[in-house]
């Protein structure tokens, strides 16, 4: 053990200087300086000792950035502005590093990682992270669902794309990423009907413009390369010199007035792409009911976002039936369509609702297990009835619809 009292007290001096700047400004006092030296011995030995585990090291970032917080709050309360915070976030990077060195098989622990990082904004580190992440972890579906969200939501689908598309190749045991790379275009889908409905620019504008203004200016710093390089942009320091004819001429279009139209027309705007998504899943060994049923009701959470939906949910639907027509998902899925997309106390959800239970009535005598399709449209029911203001005339045929279903699901003593 005297190895690892060596290397604790090399850890603690390190701490010493904000200690000692703590006990200056009066921040703790020295009982309470000489209890927080206890504890964080307490948890270098914990850390270092043979044994430990990816538990041990996440309670000690805990302890550290409580502290950090009680610091916070003490120099806000007594108006100490010279104090700050990286000390504690470089020593809280610290013990992540040292944790990940020690177990780089914890994908909980990397995940722990790369949350702190994202926390403190640190985008280079981020990167860093998940980069080494992934390389250890390749089968990870949701280190590279992380990997394309991030990339998403700082509005550059390109590479975001770039990071699903390399996760599906490794991720084939389970439809959880191909699953989030579909929920990922419906968003971006949802955006750009957003933005030419005009919330966030003028309204009527032309795909182009809806499109820039969804994806944005990319954050810089958050491209994640695989190659073995970790260096920034060697072109950093360069110096862009003006244009002299700037002003004098005109810019040329880059989407003229016929690209535009074309773009208008693209199959990615009609949903294309989640669809082909879908159609690739097919030829994966994770293809079955439970993995259909799961497009289809990520897909039916953007009822009233997209306008193509109903395009996809059909073609959704004729693929079930196609692979598994029998299936008591199939049935669920058929009911459940005609109704997505349309609210509740609107003027057409009993005309849609009439077409759901005439499609209940085909799906219940045709299914190859009636008990299971029963529990499903059971559930899917109370989730109307659930809602507050419900038509009283809705209210009883919904009601009476449940009855006749309890039928097929026996009783539970």
């Amino acid at each position: 053990m005297a190895g690892v009292s060596d290397k604790a007290r090399f850890y603690l001096e390190r701490a010493a200087p904000q200690l000692r700047e703590w006990e200056e400004k009066e921040i703790f006092s020295k009982e309470e300086i000489r209890s927080l030296v206890t504890k964080r011995s307490d948890y270098e030995h914990q850390i270092l000792a043979p044994g430990t585990k990816p538990t041990d090291f996440l309670s000690y970032v805990e302890w550290e950035r409580s502290l950090e917080r009680l610091r916070a709050k003490r120099c806000k309360r007594l108006r100490i502005h010279n104090s700050t915070s990286h000390a504690s976030e470089a020593r809280t990077f610290g013990i992540f590093e040292r944790a990940v060195l020690k177990h780089p098989g914890s994908i909980p622990l990397w995940r722990a990682y790369l949350d702190f990082a994202a926390s403190v904004k640190a985008t280079k580190r981020w990167r860093q992270i998940i980069t080494r992440a992934l390389r250890l972890h390749p089968s990870s579906a949701s280190l590279w669902a992380l990997a394309g969200r991030k990339a998403a939501q700082n509005g550059d689908m390109e590479r975001a794309r770039g990071h699903f598309l390399r996760g599906c190749r490794f991720c084939v045991t389970a439809p959880d990423l191909w699953v989030e790379y579909a929920r990922c275009e419906m968003e971006w889908l949802a955006k750009v009907e957003a933005k030419r409905a005009g919330k966030g620019v003028r309204k009527g504008v032309n795909v182009m413009e809806a499109i820039k203004a969804t994806e944005g200016a990319e954050a810089d710093g958050d491209f994640i390369g695989m190659d073995d390089s970790d260096d920034e942009d060697e072109d950093g320091d360069m110096v862009d010199m003006p244009d002299p004819d700037m002003g004098q001429k005109p810019k040329p279009k880059v989407f003229d007035e016929e690209t535009s139209k074309k773009l208008e027309q693209s199959p990615a705007l009609s949903g294309a792409i989640p669809m082909a998504i879908f159609d690739i899943s097919k030829k994966q060994q994770f293809w079955g009911p439970a993995a259909a049923e799961m497009f289809f009701d990520m897909f039916a959470g953007f009822g009233g976002r997209v306008e193509c939906l109903g395009r996809i949910l059909d073609h959704v639907t004729d693929v079930m039936e196609e692979s598994f027509l029998r299936h008591p998902v199939t049935g669920s899925c058929e009911v459940r369509q005609p109704v997505v997309g349309v609210a509740v106390n609107t003027a057409e959800f009993p005309k849609a609702l009439r077409v759901s239970l005439d499609r209940l009535k085909a799906a219940m005598s045709q299914s190859e297990d009636k008990k299971v399709l029963a529990q499903k449209l059971i559930a899917w029911i109370d989730s109307i009835l659930a809602v507050e203001g419900l038509d009283g005339a809705i209210q009883i045929v919904l009601a009476h619809t449940k009855m006749g279903l309890e039928k097929h699901v026996p009783e539970t003593k």
